[in-house]
This record gives structure tokens, C-alpha cells and sequence, in this order.
């Protein structure tokens, strides 16, 4: 039987999206016939205080966790030495599969595609780079290096040499595809443009339970904004939290419809959102991620979803969350870019609105416009979101051509291994 490596930093039951997105790829090509073996931490990404089982098997997937690949986010310093410590292991044991076939890795750790390519070149099986951020662009964009900096240029040769060697490359929009490209021409005619799904699974919510989460959380008869995902600092949310304190400041005077912020998941971001909510900011809820299970019923219980990405970081990250928010049919808040992915998914302005960061008053503008829709105005909205995902972003379809790159590459021919598929 053939074996697919795979080496991640994270991987499921882990919530971060890296993780869950490879979980989907990976469990389908076990039901293609393949061996599927993951490296990944034995702590979680952001709180490295849970632990996971060491071995185990996960829908097929054979998943085998490493020590000493986590200590949490406390510096970048920190991050680092977890992430070569995991990438040594990783790489050390990947020499030695048996029936290696493939290598398959993300960006997590950034550097995981130089660990790859090792593996790749000296066992002779082809290597697939599937890029979810991309460093140091990322890094310097957000004024963290240099851009001539030692690291960055290290960055940026491993890029190169990751971009040499994988038979084919994952790109998740155009925008990142450009940067790639740029990175290293002669590598265009092998990055294909696959780009992220919604959750896998149903996300149909049961209305009992999404009554259940709303009345838990103290949201009933509230119109709710909600932020759920990762709260990286690359994804700012200081202008909605500004919105959120002009808003409570005019309800009583103006009549508003109440409105609560409901920010779910972790991150660095989260610590302003327990600042304000510590300064006094009744109208502000800060949760954990939630179970996956439970994730149809958390995300419909929002009327506005706020998704966010930093000036600047068109084609370093992607913000995976959108896709749950239109396949759950709720309108979209994107604050950021317009020359960017989300940004082309809102144009029309039929599914949501987009602001500029720093523009409070269009933020506050845009969430009394979606509070005073009518009911049937919503509907409409979250109808033609689930209709696009539906369309253009099914789970089922971007697994499957993900997986035909994976087993034959990018010049494979096939029902969804011959195109860019946006």
C-alpha cells in the first residue's frame, strides 16, 4: 500500500483551520486507498497545556505525535525553537517510513516546506506544498523583520528551494499565487489555485440548538456580531471593537436594536477583546473555540459575521472563516482589503459589506444597516452566501482535486485536477 507523509505542526483534534483542512484532505485519500501517516505536536498550537494521545488512528489516518513541538505564543523566539525542534523529529522520522509514495506539507511550521523537500529528495518521492500563509512576507509585512533581513532572506531561499522541488503546489487564491510565482517563475505551470472550504460535514443548525448557544451566552432578542476563528494579530479587529463602544453608547438614545459582540476562539487578538470587556464593555462576549460538532449551531446564531484581514496581506493569508459564514447563509462583515479574496467574494455588495480599517463610522454604519434589514432582506442575503459556497467553494469537489495534485500532481487530467478552481 502506498504511504502519504504528511507534516504539520497541527492536525485535528487541534482547532486551528491548517489542522482541520488537512484532516479532510488526508481521511479522503485513506478512502482512496493510501496510507496516510501525519507528524504533528503532542500540545495544542495555542495552549500548549492540552495534550494529545502520543499514537492514535483518526478515520483511518495514522497520527503520530511529537514531544518538545509547542510551548505556546509567548515570543517569536519561543515559537521558533518549538517549530525546528518539531520539523528535526518530523524529518528524522520521515526518512524512515516504510512505503513512502508522497510527502505532503503546509506551512506549519512555515519553514515545514525545506523539511519536506529533504525528505522528498532523498527518498525520490514527489513532494506537494500546500500553502496556507506564506513567510517571511507575512512577517515583514507586519513589520516583525525586515525585508532584508538575515531571516528573511533564509525565509525566502527555503520558498525557492520548497518551490524547486514539490511536484505541485497549493495555492489558496490568485493573490498568494502572484506571490509564489514571483518568488520563482519557472514554477508557475505547477501552482494550481484550490482554495479552502467550509467545515466538512453538515452545517445546517438545529434550531433548538442554536436557540440552546444564544441563550446560554445571554444573546436572546439581540442582534449578534460574532467573530469566530483565529484571533491573529494579521486579522485586526480594533475598528469593530470601536463600532462596539459607539454603538453602546447611542442605544439608549437613538433606539438601536441591542447589540452584542460575540468573539469565539483564541489567539494574540483576543487579549484586547478581554481589555475592553475588563474596562467595562457590557456588550462585548469573549469564548473558546467551539466543538466542531457544535459549530453549525455556534455560527448560525450570529445575524452578522465580522471576518477581518490586516492592509497589506492580500496574498500572505487567507481567512478561511468565510466559507462557514456563507455556507451557514449569514451576511458577511470583511474589514479590510478590497484588492483581495474576500474583498472579490463581497463585490456587489449582495452578501455583505466591506470596510476600510480604521473607519469606525463606516463600521458602525454598516452593522445599523444589517441590524435594521427586514427579516425576509436576510433571508434573501443568506440564501444567495449559501447558494455561492454551494456553487463555488463545495467541500466535496476541492478535497477531491487537492487529493488527485497530492497522488498525481498538477498536470493530472480528471474531473478536478486540470484547473484553477475559483
Amino acid at each position: 500500500m502506498r504511504t502519504l507523509l504528511v507534516i504539520s505542526q497541527v492536525y485535528v483534534p487541534d482547532p486551528a483551520a491548517v489542522g482541520q483542512h488537512l484532516s479532510d484532505l488526508c481521511e479522503e485519500m485513506v478512502r482512496r486507498g493510501w496510507r496516510v501517516v501525519v507528524y504533528a505536536a503532542a500540545r495544542g498550537y495555542d495552549e500548549p497545556s492540552v495534550r494529545y494521545p502520543r499514537r492514535e488512528t483518526l478515520h483511518g489516518v495514522e497520527i503520530r505525535r511529537l514531544p518538545c513541538s509547542s510551548f505556546g505564543k509567548r515570543s517569536l523566539a519561543v515559537r521558533l525553537a518549538a517549530q525546528l525542534l518539531f520539523l528535526a523529529q518530523a524529518v528524522g522520522r520521515g526518512l524512515f517510513t516504510r512505503s513512502l509514495a508522497a510527502v505532503l506539507v503546509s506551512t506549519s511550521p512555515p519553514f515545514a516546506g525545506a523539511g519536506g523537500s529533504l525528505v522528498s529528495w532523498l527518498r525520490g518521492v514527489p513532494l506537494t506544498w500546500w500553502v496556507m500563509d506564506l513567510n517571511p512576507d507575512q512577517l515583514v509585512a507586519t513589520g516583525r523583520i525586515g525585508p532584508r533581513s538575515l531571516p528573511a532572506r533564509v525565509f525566502d531561499w527555503m520558498n525557492r528551494v520548497t518551490l524547486r522541488r514539490a511536484r505541485g503546489v497549493i495555492a489558496l487564491d490568485r493573490f498568494m499565487k502572484e506571490r509564489l510565482v514571483r518568488k520563482l517563475p519557472a514554477a508557475a505551470d505547477r501552482i494550481r489555485i484550490v482554495p479552502p472550504w467550509p467545515p466538512a460535514g453538515d452545517l445546517t443548525a438545529d434550531p433548538a440548538g442554536m436557540a440552546a448557544f444564544r441563550r446560554r451566552h445571554g444573546l436572546e432578542g439581540r442582534f449578534v456580531v460574532m467573530y469566530s476563528g483565529n484571533h491573529a494579530l494579521q486579522h485586526p479587529i480594533t475598528t469593530v471593537l470601536d463600532a462596539a463602544a459607539v454603538l453602546a453608547a447611542e442605544a439608549g438614545a437613538t433606539g438601536e436594536p441591542d447589540v452584542a459582540f460575540v468573539f469565539i476562539g483564541g489567539g494574540a487578538g483576543k487579549r484586547e477583546v478581554a481589555a475592553r470587556i475588563a474596562a467595562g464593555a457590557a456588550n462585548l462576549r469573549d469564548l473558546p473555540y467551539q466543538p466542531r460538532a457544535a459549530l453549525a449551531d455556534s455560527l448560525s446564531a450570529a445575524d452578522l459575521h465580522l471576518v477581518s484581514m490586516g492592509d497589506g496581506l492580500a496574498g500572505i493569508i487567507h481567512p478561511c472563516k468565510i466559507y462557514g459564514v456563507l455556507a451557514v447563509g449569514r451576511p458577511v462583515l470583511f474589514l479590510g482589503p478590497d484588492a483581495s479574496h474576500a474583498g472579490e467574494i463581497l463585490a456587489g455588495g449582495r452578501l455583505g459589506w466591506r470596510v476600510d480599517h480604521g473607519d469606525v463610522a463606516a463600521a458602525v454604519k454598516a452593522i445599523r444597516a444589517a441590524a435594521r434589514l427586514a427579516p425576509e432582506a436576510r433571508a434573501a442575503m443568506g440564501d444567495e452566501a449559501r447558494a455561492l459556497a454551494a456553487r463555488r467553494f463545495d467541500a466535496r469537489r476541492l478535497i477531491a482535486a487537492c487529493c488527485t495534485i497530492v497522488a498525481d500532481g498538477p498536470a493530472a487530467r480528471g474531473d478536478e485536477g486540470d484547473a484553477d478552481l475559483l
